[in-house]
């Protein structure tokens, strides 16, 4: 979607009757994306996995499925309630991707195996396998695991430098073997696949207007951590192979690391949310492009004086770190700018108006990007459906289902 007055102008037409606030999704730009992807994963042999935690919206995810199903191949979830949700929905193949320990997880993963579902939980220590062993022993069965390493960068060798997610703590082949030694002795598991997460890579903003020199530097350090993590990964996973373990699947991910990850020759399978709604913090990567698709729109309630409005609500802020990119960004009509002293509110939001503005009236729509994907779905209960400029239904939201998985 482009961001210009005369497409606000559009929107604002057609959406002019429409209750606010309301959180929309551009069908022609959500499908370009879901092409855009299938297309890489099919340049080099692989299939991609749904990031469930950034789209939070069954029926989009089905679409997903429906329109790419030769490119797409299960579910990255989030929690254990959450895949027994999809689960009950009639979808298979889930990678639960945060470990959990608590019993009432536990006697969902088990339901969810004695069912027959294919479902491999994550793991990154002995306590985990130990959680699942003993929950197995009780049941009877045996548990999948997924063995995630940490994929961050450390230029120095060492822990003084960080770059990257802190998730876990298994870096090298070592390590990996001993967690695989000790999956060995306990019969009601098995690690039968590895994930590891770019996060540095595919979060990371590389090709931002007017920042040439940052550009240059985030550039220089992907590349740099792209080489050493890719050496590393390839010798993780030939080390665990070497103890006699069947990977089922080596993952990897996510949106802005797409094209590295997949290019990985250690890597069978990519994982993509985010980069499908192509939310505020994916716009300017070099090496992917995606087309912005998820918008959210609030209503111009006062004009406080000349030059400004303000609108009913706003303040969905993301999660992460406190700093002005986690504010929503006004997007429509263009050149939007906060007030320095209030930002996105949580029942009123004001904006200072470029004197390129077309007229605003009181109740006209104010058009923003969430920050993240998933968390939008959060704070809405469906999101409406445009196509070929007309809105053409709604779908329900994980919270329109009745769901807060996290």
């Amino acid at each position: 979607m482009d961001f210009t007055n005369p497409r606000y102008e559009s929107l604002r037409d057609l959406f002019r009757n429409q209750r606010l606030p309301l959180a929309v999704v551009d069908l022609d730009s959500f499908d370009a994306n879901v092409e855009y992807a299938a297309a890489r994963a099919g340049k080099w042999g692989k299939t991609l996995r749904i990031g469930t935690k950034s789209l939070r919206c069954l029926p989009l995810m089905e679409r997903i499925l429906a329109h790419a199903s030769s490119a797409f191949r299960g579910f990255l979830t989030f929690t254990a309630e959450e895949t027994l949700f999809l689960a009950s929905r009639g979808h298979d193949d889930f990678l639960l991707a945060y470990p959990t320990v608590q019993p009432a997880d536990m006697e969902i993963l088990a339901a969810l195996t004695k069912q027959g579902k294919q479902v491999s939980v994550m793991v990154d220590c002995k306590e985990h396998l130990d959680a699942l062993h003993n929950t197995g022993k009780r049941h009877g069965l045996t548990f999948s695991a997924c063995l995630e390493i940490d994929m961050a960068y450390r230029p120095f060798g060492t822990d003084a430098v960080h770059l990257g997610l802190r998730r876990s703590p298994i870096r090298t082949p070592g390590q990996a073997v001993e967690m695989v030694k000790y999956a060995q002795t306990l019969p009601n598991v098995q690690i039968d696949s590895i994930m590891g997460y770019e996060g540095h890579i595919a979060g990371t903003n590389d090709d931002v207007p007017h920042w040439a020199v940052k550009n240059a530097v985030y550039r220089a350090l992907k590349k740099a951590s792209v080489r050493e993590l890719s050496k590393r990964r390839a010798a993780i996973v030939g080390a665990v192979q070497s103890e006699g373990v069947n990977l089922r699947l080596v993952n990897g991910g996510g949106s802005g690391s797409l094209v590295s990850t997949l290019a990985d020759a250690s890597v069978t399978e990519g994982t993509i949310g985010s980069g499908l709604y192509a939310p505020a913090l994916f716009h300017h990567f070099r090496d992917v492009k995606f087309q912005p698709a998820a918008f959210f729109a609030l209503q111009v309630v006062r004009k406080p004086k000349d030059g400004m409005v303000t609108c009913a609500g706003g303040g969905y802020i993301a999660s992460g770190t406190i700093e002005k990119s986690k504010l929503p960004l006004p997007v429509m009509p263009v050149g939007l700018q906060y007030v320095h002293l209030e930002g996105a509110g949580e029942v009123q939001t004001p904006l200072v108006l470029p004197q390129t503005c077309p007229p605003l009236a009181l109740g006209d729509p104010v058009f923003f990007q969430h920050a993240k994907a998933g968390e939008l779905c959060e704070r809405f209960n469906e999101l409406m459906l445009i196509q070929g400029g007309k809105i053409i239904g709604a779908v329900k939201t994980y919270r329109g289902e009745g769901f807060a998985f996290l």
